[in-house]
């Protein structure tokens, strides 16, 4: 990548989103374009707004499908009768009382998906009469969040569309202020997921730990301390695993460290595995997988876009990233597996398996920083283990802790945001035991996830610790929700969610 477009593509990623539909709040619904009536489940739809003929054309078409207001279920009218509205189209809401904001964004999402399709250009939602679990303002800044989210996409090496759909969308509400207020602090959250995105859809070659350090740099226009550490540096501090892994590539590792000190309390560390490409080293992958592991880095552009957004909101938190990263590739000078690496921690590493890389990675990233910030609580996010996707799938991400409470406000925080977890548990550390060195990388035998997790323990000292494995969270082959096709920015939101709500 030249410096020219590195330069382009750091300060889009960084820079407030280009992507993003037309959102506006307001106190009436326009009488034309596409009228989006919403309706809770076995509630009588307001229909106010339609000609008495209308009305009867639509009660008609929600008769034949026997619609009643079920959640995420829609029907379509074309061309009202006596009216200026191309479509009406009557999405169903689900029950009051489930109406919270995690299933509001989620239906934003979807609907925009559904008019996206229809090639609606623009939208008119009556939101001023709906109330669920949150006010009616509430509810329509949320589902504006999930039509945001879902509207973005990574096209960087399309030829432009001009045929794709550009939607407006306007939201009568009850209180216009309000709503716009809400919104805009999901928006932050929202630039946060956009940069995690981004970073992962990527494309290897373009986005190696120096571009991914680079694009970590452009933060400073919004506060955020980075600091960058090259080979010699990690090599001098003694971080001989992320030293490690990094040698087969021609650039070396990177140690990222991204700061928003927006309170005077003890850190919270959020440490992510930045894997730019994972080949596996010398044991190398095959199959089809190989292609996706440009995401590997997920967990480090999840742990800088939560930054990202803490300091867009002015957040009142003490948040460090710390990125270990590097190209696990095979070459000359790669590790190979038998060899030993020594840790930051002081811990010697048998390596018998070299795509077990990003525990490695990890490992010194977070003895970084214990050292370094002295944190209250550490959280680590990777794309760590194919047991992981095995265990829960990729609909739940895995968490790991000894923290009851941890547990408990991270549970809460990513069921908040469609972004759940599961808990597996620690334990198997004597699967770690090695005949010539402190331990090794892989289990020899017991869960893969829990092994791994279990390697990651030995070096979280005494810190409120939580290990979050989201393999198979990173990327999406298929739009659903709040989510588009690619980079997905798992962990954005729960980790802003929790940030915001919790500490």
């Amino acid at each position: 990548m030249s410096y020219l477009k590195l330069s382009a593509l750091s300060l889009a990623m960084v820079a407030a989103s280009s992507h993003g539909a037309d959102i506006q709040f307001q106190n009436e619904l326009a009488s034309n374009g596409t009228l989006v009536l919403l309706q809770e489940q076995d509630q009588t739809l307001n229909t106010s707004v339609l000609s008495p003929q209308a009305q009867q054309q639509l009660q008609k078409a929600l008769n034949t499908a026997q619609f009643n207001g079920e959640y995420n279920k829609h029907v379509q009218l074309l061309a009202p009768v006596d009216s200026n509205y191309e479509r009406v189209v009557v999405v169903g809401l689900g029950a009051q009382d489930e109406l919270d904001a995690a299933r509001t964004a989620k239906l934003g999402g979807n609907v925009h998906g559904l008019l996206e399709g229809m090639k609606v250009t623009t939208a008119n939602i009556d939101f001023a009469t709906i109330n669920g679990q949150l006010s009616n303002t509430e509810l329509a800044a949320q589902f504006a969040h999930g039509v945001n989210l879902r509207d973005h996409s990574f096209d960087t090496y399309k030829q432009s569309d001009a045929a794709k759909t550009t939607l407006s969308y306007h939201f009568d509400v009850a209180d216009q202020a309000r709503a716009e207020q809400a919104y805009q602090a999901l928006s932050h959250i929202e630039q946060g997921v956009f940069l995690a995105r981004d970073l992962t859809s990527e494309v290897p070659s373009a986005l190696t730990p120096v571009e991914f350090a680079q694009a970590a740099q452009q933060l400073r226009e919004l506060g955020v301390k980075v600091e960058v550490l090259g080979p010699e540096q990690i090599k001098a501090l003694g971080m001989g695993a992320l030293e490690g892994v990094g040698r087969g590539s021609k650039d070396g590792a990177r140690l990222v460290v991204a700061h928003y000190q927006g309170s005077d309390d003890a850190p919270i560390a959020l440490v992510g595995k930045g894997i730019t490409f994972d080949s596996g080293g010398y044991s190398i992958k095959t199959g089809a997988s190989i292609a996706r592991m440009k995401s590997d880095m997920a967990g480090a552009a999840a742990v800088l876009g939560t930054v990202k957004a803490m300091a867009l909101s002015k957040a009142d938190v003490n948040v460090v990233a710390v990125m270990g990263m590097a190209a696990n590739m095979v070459s000359e000078t790669a590790i190979a597996p038998g060899d030993i690496l020594r840790t930051a921690e002081g811990l010697s590493v048998e390596v018998l398996n070299t795509d077990a890389e990003g525990r490695l990675v990890l490992s010194d990233a977070m003895w970084y920083a214990r050292s370094q910030f002295k944190p209250q609580i550490m959280v680590d996010v990777a794309t760590l283990t194919g047991s992981k996707v095995r265990a829960v799938g990729n609909r739940y991400s895995a968490i790991f802790s000894d923290d009851e409470q941890l547990v408990s406000e991270l549970t809460a925080a990513g069921k908040a945001v469609n972004e759940q977890v599961w808990r597996l548990p620690l334990g198997y550390k004597d699967k770690l035991k090695s005949d010539i060195a402190d331990i090794q990388n892989i289990g020899s035998g017991g869960p893969g996830a829990t092994t791994a997790a279990s390697f990651l323990q030995h070096f979280a000292g005494d810190t409120r610790w939580v290990h979050l494995d989201i393999a198979g969270n990173a990327l999406a082959s298929k739009a659903d929700g709040e989510v588009n096709v690619g980079g997905t920015g798992y962990g954005v939101r729960l980790l802003s969610e929790w940030l915001l709500k919790t500490k």
